[in-house]
């Protein structure tokens, strides 16, 4: 009978035990592709889609809906697209921010007015987190640049961002998405423009008059008659005009005609 050698077996069973682990070993097993979230460091196309955006968490309807109306969400889309800097920042309010206006308010809009409403939401340029702080106020918004009207007071300390529109304060109270060139931040409140609640002109009650005081006057004395001095005419006739005279005895002639009864009465006398 033939006798073999062990070693042949051996070996094979080595190889084989070999082989074996090989084949379960980690840095030979199949890589399987990582399940990513939606996050701020995705490059596929949807990181630019904003309706994409806003649906993740089912909280910004009325927003997204008012974004599609508007038609404001295509150009913005589209924009994202073509961008090679800057960006966009977005500031988003919940549903729960629309409950807290006035019934019926978004109906008593425009459709002009609707737009103006999701542009003053939007700033034209890409704000980090950490960039609020060095933002000049005011800040210009897609409404436009209308003073005091679709512009916005930022002011970030501490950590907490306050954004007010002067007709509303609010924070923003998170980041919903971020990337190089799109910011979406959550808002606690609608931002409701200025322009939409124009200033009253104010009128002017003039103060009352009053009445002009009663005038005094100061009692004078009585001025003394002026004597109208006697005119040649009048001097020439006093000295030859006899005035009667009437007494209770009869009739008195006074003044020169005594004078004359006196020459009368001499040549009488014949002297």
């Amino acid at each position: 009978m033939t006798k073999h050698s062990p070693f042949p077996i051996a070996l094979l069973f080595s190889l084989l035990h070999a082989t074996a682990l090989t084949a379960l070993s980690p840095t030979n097993a199949p890589a399987s592709a990582p399940t990513k979230p939606f996050t701020p460091t995705d490059n596929n196309p949807g990181a630019t889609d904003i309706a994409s955006i806003l649906t993740q968490t089912n909280s910004f309807n009325i927003f997204l809906r008012l974004m599609k109306t508007t038609q404001l969400i295509n150009q913005l889309n589209s924009q994202l697209i073509t961008i090679k800097s800057g960006g966009l920042t977005i500031l988003a309010p919940e549903d729960g921010a629309f409950s807290e206006l006035p019934p019926g308010f978004l109906n008593t809009l425009s459709d002009g007015q609707k737009l103006k409403l999701v542009q003053f939401h939007v700033l034209p340029d890409f704000i980090s987190s950490a960039s609020f702080d060095t933002l000049t106020n005011p800040v210009r918004t897609l409404a436009g640049n209308k003073p005091g009207k679709v512009e916005l007071d930022v002011i970030s300390y501490g950590g907490s961002v306050n954004i007010s529109t002067g007709q509303v304060n609010t924070t923003i109270n998170g980041i919903v998405y971020m990337d190089k060139h799109l910011a979406v931040y959550k808002v606690g409140k609608v931002l409701l423009p200025s322009e939409f609640f124009p200033t009253k002109n104010k009128t002017i009650v003039a103060a009352p008059t009053l009445p002009p005081a009663p005038v005094t006057e100061t009692a004078r004395a009585p001025e003394p008659a002026k004597v109208k001095p006697p005119s040649s005419e009048e001097s020439s006739g006093s000295s030859t005009q006899v005035v009667p005279t009437v007494t209770s005895g009869g009739m008195r002639i006074s003044g020169v005609e005594p004078i004359v009864l006196g020459v009368v009465f001499l040549r009488f006398l014949g002297i």
